[in-house]
């Protein structure tokens, strides 16, 4: 029965992370990007200003600051996909993989400022008259009732697509494979069920707070994680600082050669199979054009669309171009990606051992713990805004309970499984979000113009 369900959720991955799936996010926001004429790219200092609330006001509606949405966005996209997503990518394809993952992320700058630009544009009450913003608001509001049928297919997917499992199952495999092998008190599938219910437990005493003590929490947990990890990271680097250069120019070879690639040809080769590996790592690490990111920058407190979209634009920077790097790096400069059959977390947790046998597991192992936690309050709130925009916000709460009760079974289930269960909902989610934001995005364009028009004109 295992069997049979791992082998049709991964023929399902297969069939969603097709041709037409990669030409509308990458070809779409490849469009989006010439269509903008790299315009939010020139304000990069002006959306860091607006980060640090220069332009803040408490009159303008929604419900958080641009750093609370920003945040709320990165505890979800800066976690296992940076850590345990990198590790992925180069067991199957080699450093190549990383090098689609960077061209992946500056695309994914384009896609980030439209769609989260589109959920303040177009934000929509719930069935409570609360303004909410996200792709099934600005699908329904920017382009009509005739097109709800998508924004109802973006809801049906993200209720699956937020679940945690890939997140609790990579963290649950770290603390078996760092904390509790070595120490002998690792007793199988009931050490599974005793992390997944803890974990369970954490997570509820957050989530059942609302977006408030969401966003609080993940504000206060993700700078202070990315700056140890950035650090811990450095000091490897420093460690094999002789390597560096070589990796990085493998990176970008080996990404047109694909010599280490292990997976299935695609577009009749291997470097196409390379490039899909690359794109679908780099888009579960910063989610750009997936829709789930323009949920929590919709919750924004501002009424200036392009401000937030620009704030959003800096996510995948910070994500796969700045963290992922830094995780690849750490990978190949030790050599654990060769040196042993370790995948995911443990492959990532491998490179830290070897460069820093006394702590460097154990730092890691926090930073894990945080980013995984962080990621899922956030993913809670992007499920009952599904839920809510589905079924009425009187029932949103009852996501929470279905989503707690996942978390057991990202747990114990298999790392494939879950894999394939996240990346086919997400490819799901994508289809919705680039359709309506490559329709919409001629009113993204002339509010940009209007916007940075402004921003010269002396006050």
């Amino acid at each position: 029965m295992k069997e049979t369900i791992e082998q049709f959720i991964s023929q399902l991955s297969s069939l969603a992370w097709g041709l037409p799936l990669l030409i509308i996010l990458i070809g779409g926001g490849l469009y989006l990007l010439l269509r903008i004429q790299f315009l939010p790219f020139r304000y990069l200092g002006h959306a860091i200003a607006v980060l640090r609330g220069k332009y803040d006001d408490e009159k303008d509606d929604g419900e958080i600051s641009h750093f609370q949405a920003l945040t709320t966005a990165l505890s979800a996209t800066v976690g296992m996909g940076n850590i345990a997503g990198v590790a992925v990518a180069i067991t199957l394809g080699g450093p190549g993989a990383v090098f689609w993952m960077w061209v992946s992320a500056v695309i994914g700058m384009s896609t980030k400022f439209f769609t989260a630009t589109l959920a303040i544009l177009f934000r929509g009450k719930d069935s409570e008259e609360k303004i909410q913003g996200g792709p099934m608001y600005f699908i329904e509001e920017g382009l009509g009732k005739k097109w709800k049928f998508l924004a109802v297919f973006f809801s049906i997917s993200g209720l699956i697509g937020a679940l945690p499992v890939f997140n609790v199952n990579q963290l649950t495999q770290a603390i078996n494979d760092i904390v509790l092998k070595p120490s002998g008190a690792y007793f199988g599938f009931r050490t599974d069920i005793v992390i997944g219910l803890v974990l369970a437990a954490i997570t509820a005493i957050v989530i059942l707070g609302g977006l408030s003590r969401i966003s609080k929490t993940a504000e206060k947990l993700v700078p202070s994680m990315v700056g140890l990890y950035f650090i811990m990271v450095l000091i490897i680097i420093g460690i094999y600082i002789e390597e560096v250069p070589y990796y990085l120019k493998l990176i970008v070879t080996d990404a047109f050669s694909a010599s280490f690639f292990e997976g299935d040809a695609f577009l009749g080769g291997v470097v196409g199979g390379l490039i899909l590996l690359g794109i679908k790592r780099g888009a579960f690490s910063n989610e750009a054009g997936i829709g789930t990111a323009p949920m929590a920058h919709g919750a924004a407190k501002t009424n200036e669309p392009i401000r937030e979209g620009l704030v959003a634009m800096l996510g995948p920077a910070i994500d796969t171009l700045i963290v992922c790097t830094l995780t690849a790096l750490a990978i190949l400069v030790t050599g654990v990606w060769q040196s042993t059959l370790d995948n995911g977390v443990s492959l990532t947790a491998a490179a830290f051992g070897n460069a820093m046998p006394s702590f460097g597991k154990y730092g890691l192992m926090v930073c894990i713990a945080v980013f995984s936690i962080s990621s899922l309050f956030s993913y809670s709130y992007y499920g009952t805004k599904c839920m809510s925009y589905l079924f009425g916000s009187q029932h949103k709460g009852i996501y929470n309970y279905f989503y707690i009760a996942s978390i057991i079974l990202g747990a114990t289930a298999s790392l494939e499984m879950m894999i394939g269960l996240i990346d086919s909902f997400f490819a799901f989610m994508a289809i919705p979000t680039m359709t309506a934001t490559i329709i919409l995005a001629p009113k993204v364009v002339a509010e940009a113009k209007t916007y940075f028009n402004k921003l010269k004109k002396p006050t």
